[in-house]
């Protein structure tokens, strides 16, 4: 098979899912309104849902900052935080 054919060949896998009985009316509706199957319409429901990009892969807003002054005490000296611990 040259790589063209494979790349337009289409595997399609059986398999079952759990669908709210309201979701499945609605489904199967709809895809007699369109002269689909039930199978077609999922897919490319799938296929939409997919496809879009995550609402949060979008740029987020830049955390806050501020400052906070000056360190109180050296967090590297154990000591010198034990002393500040104390005069609280």
């Amino acid at each position: 098979m040259t790589g063209s054919h494979i790349d337009r060949m289409v595997v399609h896998m059986k398999t079952t899912l759990n669908i709210d009985d309201s979701v499945m009316k609605r489904l199967r509706e709809e895809a007699a309104r369109r002269g689909t199957t039930m199978s077609e319409l999922v897919e490319a429901g799938l296929r939409l849902v997919l496809e879009r990009e995550p609402e949060w892969q979008h740029e987020l807003p830049p955390l806050p900052s501020w400052d906070g002054g000056r360190a109180r005490v050296d967090l590297a000296s154990r000591s010198a935080l034990h002393d500040f611990m104390e005069e609280r």
